[in-house]
């Protein structure tokens, strides 16, 4: 007997639909990565007048929370200006409620960076401020925002010019950086992932986070040239551990991993009365 067309046709899209289920609710540990696979882009241009311009409004220190990242094993800690200007207070977190005061904090007067220091830092991150960037590549980027473990996913876009206004003026060259993707569980603001480090997926430090534009889902970081510039202005000297690749998969892994063993920390600003 020959089974009519439309009982084929069903059978056929019974199985392509529960194929489609099937594989969308495989549990995995990472938010996905909004993207189709990619390829290597043109190097990143240098900073130009027709860079896109972000301009944000900066208005009076308050408590509040941001994330920094050890350089070396001698107690120094990178992180942005506007997580530590201003504040009476500083301490990095180094394990459950346990916090280190810091001994000094030293701004940069031209760019939002900022150097912590404590009386050590075991375990500092691989950092690579020299190795040109591609327009495409991937960024992972890690720390505290919402003052909780989280962690983004990223791509370089372009270079943009950070306009300040109100209580800080000046302006600054920075890598505009887009999200495609987060570890589950982190939605809303970025608010606290301030100074915190952007890996590449080698699991070197690119750059450090110093603001977000949530309408356009971007991150912005200091270029790489301007924080080796900050640090040899003070002579610091870089310590290195072995890199750990992130990937799609992994960042989230990768991610607990740098905060664990204290490469990525929490820091804590407090304002007196």
């Amino acid at each position: 007997m020959r089974i009519p067309d439309w009982v084929v046709y069903t059978l056929i899209l019974s199985a392509f639909v529960g194929t489609l289920f099937y594989t969308n609710t495989k549990p995995v540990y990472e938010a996905p990565i909004y993207e189709a696979g990619r390829q290597d882009g043109p190097l990143l241009p240098g900073p130009s007048v027709f860079d896109d311009r972000i301009l944000i409004q900066v208005g009076e220190q308050k408590d509040g929370i941001g994330t920094a990242f050890a350089v070396n094993r001698q107690g120094e800690w990178l992180t942005a200006r506007h997580v530590v200007e201003g504040c009476d207070d500083v301490a990095v977190r180094v394990g459950p409620n346990t916090y280190v005061p810091a001994d000094t904090v030293e701004i940069d007067p031209e760019r939002d960076l900022a150097l912590i220091t404590t009386g050590r830092s075991p375990n500092p991150v691989p950092v690579d401020f020299t190795t040109p960037l591609r327009v495409g590549d991937r960024g992972y980027m890690v720390g505290y925002p919402q003052g909780r473990p989280g962690e983004v996913a990223t791509r370089l876009l372009a270079r943009s010019k950070l306009v300040s206004r109100g209580k800080r003026q000046g302006e600054d060259s920075v890598l505009a950086w887009v999200e495609i993707g987060r570890t589950h569980g982190l939605t809303g603001s970025l608010g606290g992932l301030s100074g915190g480090p952007v890996f590449d997926e080698a699991g070197r430090v690119r750059g450090v986070i110093v603001a977000e534009s949530p309408r356009r889902g971007r991150v912005y970081t200091a270029a790489p040239g301007a924080i080796a510039s900050f640090l040899a202005d003070r002579n610091i000297t870089l310590e290195t551990n072995k890199p750990h690749a992130y990937k799609a998969e992994t960042y989230g892994r990768e991610g607990d991993r740098a905060r664990r063993t204290l490469q990525v920390v929490k820091v804590a600003c407090h304002v007196r009365g």
